[in-house]
Protein backbone atom coordinates (compact mmCIF):
# COMPACT_ATOMS: atom_id res chain seq x y z
CA UNK A 1 0.00 0.00 0.00
CA UNK A 2 1.33 3.45 -0.87
CA UNK A 3 2.12 5.93 1.89
CA UNK A 4 -0.97 8.14 2.26
CA UNK A 5 1.12 10.90 3.86
CA UNK A 6 2.72 11.66 0.48
CA UNK A 7 -0.61 12.09 -1.31
CA UNK A 8 -0.50 15.40 -3.24
CA UNK A 9 -4.13 16.07 -2.32
CA UNK A 10 -3.01 17.13 1.17
CA UNK A 11 -1.43 20.21 -0.40
CA UNK A 12 -4.69 20.91 -2.24
CA UNK A 13 -6.52 20.62 1.09
CA UNK A 14 -4.17 23.13 2.73
CA UNK A 15 -4.69 25.60 -0.10
CA UNK A 16 -8.46 25.13 0.06
CA UNK A 17 -8.59 25.77 3.81
CA UNK A 18 -6.40 28.84 3.60
CA UNK A 19 -8.52 30.26 0.79
CA UNK A 20 -11.90 29.54 2.38
CA UNK A 21 -10.78 30.90 5.76
CA UNK A 22 -9.14 33.92 4.11
CA UNK A 23 -5.82 33.38 5.89
CA UNK A 24 -3.74 36.53 5.43
CA UNK A 25 -0.70 38.33 6.77
CA UNK A 26 -1.08 39.06 10.47
CA UNK A 27 -3.60 36.29 11.14
CA UNK A 28 -3.03 34.13 14.20
CA UNK A 29 -3.76 30.52 13.23
CA UNK A 30 -4.16 27.81 15.85
CA UNK A 31 -4.12 24.18 14.72
CA UNK A 32 -5.23 21.26 16.90
CA UNK A 33 -4.35 17.64 16.05
CA UNK A 34 -5.43 14.51 17.91
CA UNK A 35 -3.15 11.92 16.29
CA UNK A 36 -0.06 11.68 14.11
CA UNK A 37 -2.22 10.45 11.22
CA UNK A 38 -3.51 14.04 10.96
CA UNK A 39 -0.03 15.49 10.49
CA UNK A 40 0.02 15.47 6.64
CA UNK A 41 -3.05 17.72 6.67
CA UNK A 42 -1.70 19.94 9.45
CA UNK A 43 1.69 20.31 7.76
CA UNK A 44 0.03 21.30 4.49
CA UNK A 45 -1.91 24.08 6.21
CA UNK A 46 1.14 25.26 8.17
CA UNK A 47 3.08 25.67 4.93
CA UNK A 48 0.46 27.70 3.11
CA UNK A 49 -0.50 29.81 6.15
CA UNK A 50 3.08 30.83 6.79
CA UNK A 51 3.63 31.61 3.11
CA UNK A 52 0.68 33.99 3.47
CA UNK A 53 2.35 35.73 6.42
CA UNK A 54 0.26 34.26 9.23
CA UNK A 55 1.52 33.20 12.66
CA UNK A 56 0.85 29.53 13.45
CA UNK A 57 0.70 27.62 16.73
CA UNK A 58 -0.10 23.91 16.99
CA UNK A 59 -1.59 21.99 19.94
CA UNK A 60 -1.47 18.19 20.23
CA UNK A 61 -4.54 16.89 22.07
CA UNK A 62 -4.51 13.06 22.04
CA UNK A 63 -7.76 11.23 22.63
CA UNK A 64 -5.83 9.02 25.05
CA UNK A 65 -5.79 11.99 27.44
CA UNK A 66 -9.59 12.18 27.34
CA UNK A 67 -9.87 8.46 28.04
CA UNK A 68 -7.49 8.54 30.99
CA UNK A 69 -9.08 11.71 32.38
CA UNK A 70 -12.43 9.96 32.53
CA UNK A 71 -10.86 7.03 34.38
CA UNK A 72 -8.70 8.86 36.89
CA UNK A 73 -9.43 12.58 37.31
CA UNK A 74 -11.73 14.14 39.87
CA UNK A 75 -15.12 15.23 38.52
CA UNK A 76 -14.38 18.91 39.18
CA UNK A 77 -11.18 18.63 37.14
CA UNK A 78 -13.00 16.97 34.25
CA UNK A 79 -15.60 19.75 34.23
CA UNK A 80 -12.95 22.47 33.88
CA UNK A 81 -12.53 23.70 30.26
CA UNK A 82 -8.95 22.94 29.12
CA UNK A 83 -6.96 26.09 29.82
CA UNK A 84 -4.44 25.76 26.98
CA UNK A 85 -7.20 25.17 24.42
CA UNK A 86 -9.18 28.13 25.76
CA UNK A 87 -6.11 30.36 25.57
CA UNK A 88 -5.51 29.23 21.99
CA UNK A 89 -9.03 30.15 20.97
CA UNK A 90 -8.74 33.58 22.56
CA UNK A 91 -5.41 34.15 20.80
CA UNK A 92 -6.56 32.97 17.37
CA UNK A 93 -8.20 34.75 14.49
CA UNK A 94 -8.32 31.45 12.56
CA UNK A 95 -8.64 27.95 13.98
CA UNK A 96 -8.54 24.49 12.34
CA UNK A 97 -8.94 21.18 14.16
CA UNK A 98 -7.65 18.09 12.34
CA UNK A 99 -9.39 15.14 13.97
CA UNK A 100 -8.34 11.67 12.90
CA UNK A 101 -10.96 8.93 12.91
CA UNK A 102 -9.98 6.77 15.89
CA UNK A 103 -12.17 3.87 16.94
CA UNK A 104 -12.83 4.05 20.71
CA UNK A 105 -10.28 2.28 22.87
CA UNK A 106 -11.42 1.93 26.48
CA UNK A 107 -9.05 2.73 29.31
CA UNK A 108 -7.20 -0.18 30.84
CA UNK A 109 -8.38 1.14 34.18
CA UNK A 110 -11.75 0.09 35.57
CA UNK A 111 -14.62 2.34 34.46
CA UNK A 112 -15.83 4.43 37.44
CA UNK A 113 -19.38 3.94 38.60
CA UNK A 114 -20.17 7.57 37.78
CA UNK A 115 -18.74 7.30 34.24
CA UNK A 116 -21.85 8.72 32.46
CA UNK A 117 -21.74 11.83 34.65
CA UNK A 118 -18.00 12.15 34.01
CA UNK A 119 -18.48 11.93 30.25
CA UNK A 120 -21.25 14.53 30.34
CA UNK A 121 -18.98 16.85 32.34
CA UNK A 122 -16.17 16.37 29.82
CA UNK A 123 -18.53 17.21 26.96
CA UNK A 124 -19.61 20.38 28.79
CA UNK A 125 -15.96 21.41 29.09
CA UNK A 126 -15.36 20.71 25.41
CA UNK A 127 -18.54 22.59 24.57
CA UNK A 128 -17.10 25.68 26.23
CA UNK A 129 -14.09 25.47 23.90
CA UNK A 130 -16.39 25.04 20.90
CA UNK A 131 -18.26 28.18 21.91
CA UNK A 132 -15.01 30.15 22.07
CA UNK A 133 -14.10 28.78 18.64
CA UNK A 134 -17.21 29.91 16.81
CA UNK A 135 -17.46 33.18 18.72
CA UNK A 136 -13.84 34.29 18.25
CA UNK A 137 -12.41 32.71 15.10
CA UNK A 138 -12.87 31.87 11.45
CA UNK A 139 -12.77 28.12 11.84
CA UNK A 140 -12.89 24.69 10.27
CA UNK A 141 -12.96 21.10 11.53
CA UNK A 142 -11.48 18.40 9.31
CA UNK A 143 -12.17 14.70 9.90
CA UNK A 144 -9.18 12.64 8.73
CA UNK A 145 -9.76 8.99 7.67
CA UNK A 146 -7.39 6.33 8.99
CA UNK A 147 -6.51 2.77 7.94
CA UNK A 148 -7.60 1.53 11.38
CA UNK A 149 -11.11 2.93 10.94
CA UNK A 150 -11.28 1.55 7.41
CA UNK A 151 -10.40 -1.89 8.75
CA UNK A 152 -13.03 -1.58 11.48
CA UNK A 153 -15.82 -0.96 8.94
CA UNK A 154 -14.45 -3.39 6.36
CA UNK A 155 -13.47 -1.07 3.50
CA UNK A 156 -10.15 -0.40 1.77
CA UNK A 157 -8.18 2.50 3.29
CA UNK A 158 -7.67 3.98 -0.17
CA UNK A 159 -11.44 3.97 -0.77
CA UNK A 160 -12.07 5.81 2.49
CA UNK A 161 -9.36 8.35 1.68
CA UNK A 162 -10.76 8.90 -1.82
CA UNK A 163 -14.22 9.49 -0.33
CA UNK A 164 -12.72 12.01 2.08
CA UNK A 165 -10.95 14.03 -0.59
CA UNK A 166 -14.00 13.92 -2.87
CA UNK A 167 -16.09 15.41 -0.06
CA UNK A 168 -13.46 17.96 0.94
CA UNK A 169 -12.38 19.25 -2.46
CA UNK A 170 -15.71 19.33 -4.28
CA UNK A 171 -16.76 22.04 -6.73
CA UNK A 172 -18.45 24.01 -4.00
CA UNK A 173 -19.74 26.88 -6.12
CA UNK A 174 -21.55 24.45 -8.42
CA UNK A 175 -22.83 22.50 -5.42
CA UNK A 176 -24.33 25.62 -3.87
CA UNK A 177 -26.30 26.25 -7.04
CA UNK A 178 -27.69 22.69 -7.03
CA UNK A 179 -28.58 22.81 -3.35
CA UNK A 180 -30.18 26.24 -3.11
CA UNK A 181 -33.69 24.96 -3.79
CA UNK A 182 -33.59 22.89 -0.59
CA UNK A 183 -32.63 26.01 1.37
CA UNK A 184 -35.49 27.91 -0.23
CA UNK A 185 -37.96 25.17 0.72
CA UNK A 186 -36.79 25.25 4.34
CA UNK A 187 -37.03 29.03 4.48
CA UNK A 188 -40.62 28.90 3.25
CA UNK A 189 -41.57 25.67 5.03
CA UNK A 190 -43.50 24.81 8.16
CA UNK A 191 -42.86 21.11 8.79
CA UNK A 192 -40.24 18.43 8.14
CA UNK A 193 -41.17 14.76 8.53
CA UNK A 194 -38.92 11.71 8.81
CA UNK A 195 -40.59 8.32 8.43
CA UNK A 196 -39.55 4.68 8.11
CA UNK A 197 -40.49 1.36 9.67
CA UNK A 198 -38.83 2.42 12.95
CA UNK A 199 -39.29 6.20 12.84
CA UNK A 200 -42.06 8.77 12.75
CA UNK A 201 -40.80 12.25 13.62
CA UNK A 202 -42.30 15.67 12.95
CA UNK A 203 -40.27 18.87 13.32
CA UNK A 204 -41.71 22.38 13.06
CA UNK A 205 -39.52 24.85 11.14
CA UNK A 206 -41.85 27.79 10.47
CA UNK A 207 -40.00 31.09 10.87
CA UNK A 208 -36.58 29.42 10.90
CA UNK A 209 -34.06 29.74 8.08
CA UNK A 210 -31.60 27.43 6.37
CA UNK A 211 -27.81 27.48 6.61
CA UNK A 212 -25.91 25.90 3.72
CA UNK A 213 -22.56 24.29 4.54
CA UNK A 214 -20.48 23.92 1.41
CA UNK A 215 -16.75 23.63 2.02
CA UNK A 216 -16.23 26.44 4.51
CA UNK A 217 -16.31 25.11 8.07
CA UNK A 218 -16.49 21.31 8.03
CA UNK A 219 -14.63 18.90 5.77
CA UNK A 220 -15.86 16.68 4.27
CA UNK A 221 -18.87 18.94 3.77
CA UNK A 222 -22.23 19.12 2.11
CA UNK A 223 -25.35 19.72 4.17
CA UNK A 224 -28.16 22.14 4.82
CA UNK A 225 -29.23 22.77 8.40
CA UNK A 226 -31.87 24.63 10.31
CA UNK A 227 -33.03 24.98 13.92
CA UNK A 228 -36.40 23.34 14.61
CA UNK A 229 -38.87 25.32 16.67
CA UNK A 230 -38.03 24.37 20.26
CA UNK A 231 -41.41 22.93 21.31
CA UNK A 232 -42.38 21.49 17.91
CA UNK A 233 -40.55 18.18 17.75
CA UNK A 234 -42.84 15.19 18.27
CA UNK A 235 -42.64 11.45 17.67
CA UNK A 236 -39.80 8.95 17.70
CA UNK A 237 -36.65 8.22 15.74
CA UNK A 238 -34.34 5.20 15.69
CA UNK A 239 -30.69 5.13 14.61
CA UNK A 240 -29.98 1.50 13.66
CA UNK A 241 -26.54 -0.03 13.93
CA UNK A 242 -23.44 1.34 15.65
CA UNK A 243 -22.46 4.99 15.82
CA UNK A 244 -19.65 6.73 17.70
CA UNK A 245 -19.69 9.95 19.70
CA UNK A 246 -17.43 11.24 22.48
CA UNK A 247 -15.38 8.05 22.37
CA UNK A 248 -18.45 5.91 23.02
CA UNK A 249 -20.24 3.40 20.81
CA UNK A 250 -24.05 3.50 20.69
CA UNK A 251 -26.11 0.73 19.12
CA UNK A 252 -29.71 1.03 17.94
CA UNK A 253 -30.35 4.31 19.71
CA UNK A 254 -34.02 5.28 20.06
CA UNK A 255 -35.34 8.71 21.09
CA UNK A 256 -38.95 9.75 21.70
CA UNK A 257 -40.03 13.40 21.86
CA UNK A 258 -43.05 15.26 23.18
CA UNK A 259 -43.43 19.00 22.63
CA UNK A 260 -39.79 19.28 21.67
CA UNK A 261 -38.30 17.49 24.65
CA UNK A 262 -36.81 13.99 24.90
CA UNK A 263 -39.04 11.84 27.08
CA UNK A 264 -37.56 8.39 26.39
CA UNK A 265 -34.09 7.08 25.54
CA UNK A 266 -33.33 3.46 24.68
CA UNK A 267 -30.34 1.67 23.15
CA UNK A 268 -28.96 -1.84 22.94
CA UNK A 269 -25.61 -0.36 23.93
CA UNK A 270 -24.79 3.00 25.50
CA UNK A 271 -28.25 3.89 26.80
CA UNK A 272 -27.04 5.09 30.20
CA UNK A 273 -24.36 7.27 28.62
CA UNK A 274 -26.86 8.65 26.10
CA UNK A 275 -29.20 9.63 28.93
CA UNK A 276 -26.36 11.37 30.77
CA UNK A 277 -25.37 13.33 27.66
CA UNK A 278 -28.95 14.41 27.04
CA UNK A 279 -29.13 15.45 30.69
CA UNK A 280 -26.04 17.68 30.32
CA UNK A 281 -28.09 20.86 30.82
CA UNK A 282 -31.59 22.14 30.11
CA UNK A 283 -30.93 22.82 26.43
CA UNK A 284 -29.50 19.36 25.75
CA UNK A 285 -32.97 17.84 26.11
CA UNK A 286 -34.08 19.53 22.88
CA UNK A 287 -33.16 19.32 19.19
CA UNK A 288 -30.95 22.25 18.26
CA UNK A 289 -30.36 21.24 14.65
CA UNK A 290 -32.03 19.43 11.81
CA UNK A 291 -29.53 18.63 9.06
CA UNK A 292 -29.94 17.10 5.62
CA UNK A 293 -26.99 15.46 3.86
CA UNK A 294 -26.48 16.77 0.34
CA UNK A 295 -23.14 15.41 -0.86
CA UNK A 296 -23.34 12.93 -3.71
CA UNK A 297 -19.54 12.54 -3.62
CA UNK A 298 -19.44 11.20 -0.04
CA UNK A 299 -21.09 7.77 -0.21
CA UNK A 300 -19.43 5.35 2.24
CA UNK A 301 -21.32 4.90 5.52
CA UNK A 302 -18.63 4.94 8.21
CA UNK A 303 -20.31 5.07 11.63
CA UNK A 304 -18.59 8.42 12.14
CA UNK A 305 -21.19 11.16 12.63
CA UNK A 306 -19.05 13.88 11.12
CA UNK A 307 -18.72 12.02 7.82
CA UNK A 308 -22.09 10.30 7.58
CA UNK A 309 -24.14 13.46 8.14
CA UNK A 310 -22.94 14.78 4.76
CA UNK A 311 -24.11 11.78 2.69
CA UNK A 312 -26.97 12.45 0.28
CA UNK A 313 -29.85 10.29 1.48
CA UNK A 314 -29.21 10.83 5.18
CA UNK A 315 -30.77 13.11 7.76
CA UNK A 316 -29.53 14.07 11.21
CA UNK A 317 -30.62 15.81 14.35
CA UNK A 318 -28.35 17.39 16.92
CA UNK A 319 -29.27 17.42 20.56
CA UNK A 320 -28.41 20.70 22.25
CA UNK A 321 -27.00 23.94 20.89
CA UNK A 322 -28.88 25.54 18.00
CA UNK A 323 -27.45 27.65 15.18
CA UNK A 324 -28.32 31.31 15.89
CA UNK A 325 -27.98 32.12 12.19
CA UNK A 326 -30.99 29.87 11.56
CA UNK A 327 -33.08 31.67 14.15
CA UNK A 328 -32.39 29.04 16.80
CA UNK A 329 -32.52 30.07 20.43
CA UNK A 330 -31.78 26.79 22.21
CA UNK A 331 -28.57 27.07 24.25
CA UNK A 332 -26.46 24.17 25.47
CA UNK A 333 -22.84 23.13 25.85
CA UNK A 334 -23.82 19.92 24.03
CA UNK A 335 -24.13 19.59 20.25
CA UNK A 336 -24.54 15.89 19.50
CA UNK A 337 -25.20 15.06 15.85
CA UNK A 338 -26.95 11.72 15.34
CA UNK A 339 -27.35 10.47 11.77
CA UNK A 340 -30.06 8.31 10.21
CA UNK A 341 -29.45 6.61 6.87
CA UNK A 342 -32.59 6.65 4.73
CA UNK A 343 -31.15 5.03 1.61
CA UNK A 344 -32.45 1.83 0.06
CA UNK A 345 -29.61 -0.29 1.46
CA UNK A 346 -29.59 1.30 4.93
CA UNK A 347 -29.23 -1.02 7.93
CA UNK A 348 -32.67 -0.09 9.19
CA UNK A 349 -34.31 -0.12 5.78
CA UNK A 350 -35.33 2.76 3.51
CA UNK A 351 -37.03 5.91 4.75
CA UNK A 352 -38.69 9.11 3.61
CA UNK A 353 -37.74 12.72 4.32
CA UNK A 354 -40.11 15.50 3.29
CA UNK A 355 -40.59 19.26 3.65
CA UNK A 356 -44.30 20.13 3.86
CA UNK A 357 -45.08 16.78 2.25
CA UNK A 358 -42.68 17.24 -0.66
CA UNK A 359 -40.13 14.41 -0.47
CA UNK A 360 -36.39 14.84 -0.72
CA UNK A 361 -35.91 11.13 -0.12
CA UNK A 362 -38.83 8.85 -0.94
CA UNK A 363 -38.66 5.21 0.23
CA UNK A 364 -34.88 5.36 0.13
CA UNK A 365 -34.48 7.13 -3.20
CA UNK A 366 -33.42 10.76 -3.68
CA UNK A 367 -36.17 12.41 -5.74
CA UNK A 368 -35.49 16.13 -5.27
CA UNK A 369 -34.57 17.67 -8.64
CA UNK A 370 -30.88 18.29 -9.19
CA UNK A 371 -29.56 16.75 -5.99
CA UNK A 372 -28.06 13.62 -7.50
CA UNK A 373 -26.18 15.57 -10.17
Amino acid sequence: MTDASSDPRWADLGEHLAERLAVASGDRVSIFVNDDSALPAAHALIRVAMRRGAMVQTVYQPELADIEELAHSALEQIAEPPAVEAAAMKWSTVHVSFRSMLWPEPSKAARPADFPERLAAQRRAKGAISTLRWQNTRWAIVRIPTPAWAEQIGVAPTALLDDFFAGALDDWDAAKTRWQSVCDAIDAGTTVTITSTDTELRLGIEGRTAALFAGEANLPDGEVATAPVDDQVDGHITFPGATVFAGEVFENLYLRFEAGRVVEVRADRGAEVARALIDTDEGSHRVGELGIGLSSTVQQWTGDLFIDEKILGTVHIAMGRAYPQCGGINESTLHWDIVKDLRVDAVGGPGTLAIDGRPIVDAGRVVWPGLAG
